[in-house]
C-alpha cells in the first residue's frame, strides 16, 4: 500500500473512533451535567474533524507535478496543518471559556457507573488508537499521523483527569468540573501553538536535519574520488519530496567524462537510497603541491584565530595567476564581511605574491 492509502486509511480508522467517542462522551457529559467531559467530547470532535483535514491534505498533495507546480503538491500538506492548528486552537479558546463559567458557577455533576465504564473504554480506546497512528506516521514519514497519534496518546492522559474528576464527584460529591476543564483547554491550547509553531516553520524553511545530512555526507564520501561534502542544501517540498545541492571535492586532474560519470552516479545513489533529487557541483582541489599545501595550512588556521568561521572549504590556489580563491561559512551571530575583509588582510601579508579571493557561505546545515 503506498503512502497515501496508509494516511487516508488511518486516518479513516482515526474519524470512526473520535466519532463513536464523541457520541458516548457526549451522552455521558450531558446526562451527567459534567462539562469536563463534554469538553473532552468536543476535543475527539475536533481530532475528527483534523483527521478529515488530512485525508483531503493528502489527496490534494498527490497530485502529480504540472507546468504551474513543478516541484509536486506537497506543502499542501502544510497548509492543511496550519489549519488543523487553528481549529485545536479555537477548540482550545472554547473549553477555555465554558471551564471558567463553570469555576464561576458551579454544579455538582452526577455521574454513575456505566459513565465511569464509558469514560475508562474511551481511555483505552484513545490509547490504542494513538500508538497505532503514531507508529504509521513514523513508518511512513507523515508528520500530520505522528501529530495526530501524539494528541490521541495526550487526549487518553487528558481523559484520565475527567475520570479523577467523576470519581471525586461520585465518592466525595465535590464539582472539580470547571477546574479539571481549565486544565484540559490549557493543554489543547499548548498542543495547537506548537503544532503552528512548527507548521510555519516548515513553510519558512528550517535547518536540514542532521540525521539526514550526516547521512548524506557519510554515503558521497564513500566514493573514493571524493575528497570532501559541502553546502549542503535541502529544500523541502513536502515530507517525501526533497530536492537539494551540494559540492564535493575531487583532484583537479580529473577528466570532464570522469566527473560526469561520478556525479551522475552520486545522484543516482543519493535519489535511490534517500528518495532526494540531489545536483552536485564541483570543487577542484591541488592542495598535494607542497607549496599550496603551506598556504591552505596558513589558511585553516585562521579558523582557529577568528570565532565566527565555521568552515573553509573551495580551496583552490592557481599558482600561474597566482589567485587562491575558497569559501568561508560563518556564523550567523558575526558580521561575515568584517571577517572575510580580516581573513583576507591576513593572508595577503604573509603571501604577498598572491590575489585572495572569498566567496561567503550561509550556514545552512551542520555538514
Amino acid at each position: 500500500m503506498d503512502r497515501s492509502k496508509r494516511i487516508i486509511k488511518t486516518s479513516v480508522l482515526g474519524i470512526v473512533v473520535n466519532i463513536v467517542l464523541v457520541a458516548f462522551k457526549a451522552t455521558v457529559g450531558f446526562i451527567a451535567g459534567s462539562i469536563a467531559v463534554i469538553l473532552d467530547a468536543v476535543n475527539n470532535l475536533s481530532d475528527a474533524l483534523s483527521s478529515i483535514i488530512t485525508i483531503i491534505g493528502t489527496k490534494l498533495a498527490g497530485k502529480a507535478p504540472d507546468k504551474k507546480h513543478p516541484y509536486g503538491h506537497g506543502r499542501v500538506e502544510y497548509i492543511t496543518s496550519v489549519i488543523i492548528s487553528v481549529i485545536v486552537l479555537i477548540a482550545g479558546v472554547t473549553s477555555g471559556k465554558e471551564s471558567i463559567e463553570k469555576i464561576i458557577s458551579p454544579t455538582a455533576a452526577d455521574y454513575s457507573i456505566v459513565s465511569i465504564i464509558i469514560i475508562v473504554a474511551a481511555i483505552i480506546a484513545k490509547l490504542l488508537m494513538g500508538r497505532h497512528v503514531k507508529k504509521v506516521g513514523k513508518e511512513i514519514n507523515s508528520g500530520a499521523l505522528v501529530a495526530s497519534g501524539s494528541d490521541a496518546l495526550f487526549d487518553a492522559i487528558l481523559s484520565v483527569g475527567t475520570l479523577l474528576a467523576a470519581v471525586i464527584s461520585m465518592i466525595w460529591h465535590v464539582s472539580l468540573e470547571g477546574w479539571f476543564g481549565a486544565v484540559i483547554s490549557i493543554f489543547i491550547l499548548k498542543a495547537g501553538i506548537e503544532m503552528l509553531v512548527e507548521t510555519v516553520n516548515s513553510i519558512i524553511g528550517i535547518r536540514a536535519d542532521k540525521e539526514i545530512t550526516d547521512k548524506l555526507k557519510d554515503k558521497v564520501c564513500e566514493y573514493p574520488e571524493v575528497h570532501g561534502v559541502y553546502d549542503i542544501t535541502l529544500h523541502n517540498y513536502g515530507p517525501t519530496q526533497i530536492i537539494g545541492s551540494i559540492h564535493i571535492e575531487v583532484d583537479d586532474d580529473m577528466t570532464a567524462k570522469q566527473i560526469h560519470k561520478l556525479t551522475r552516479a552520486i545522484s543516482a545513489d543519493i535519489y535511490m537510497t534517500m528518495g532526494i533529487v540531489l545536483t552536485v557541483g564541483i570543487y577542484a582541489s591541488n592542495a598535494d603541491i607542497p607549496q599550496i599545501a603551506e598556504i591552505k595550512k596558513s589558511l585553516n588556521e585562521q579558523k582557529e584565530a577568528h570565532e565566527g568561521i565555521l568552515q573553509i572549504h573551495g580551496f583552490y590556489a592557481d599558482t600561474e595567476q597566482k589567485t587562491v580563491v575558497f569559501d568561508l561559512v560563518i556564523d550567523f551571530k558575526f558580521d561575515a564581511k568584517e571577517i572575510k575583509d580580516a581573513v583576507i588582510s591576513e593572508m595577503s601579508k604573509k603571501y604577498p605574491e598572491y590575489s585572495f579571493y572569498a566567496v561567503i557561505d550561509s550556514d545552512y546545515s551542520d555538514s
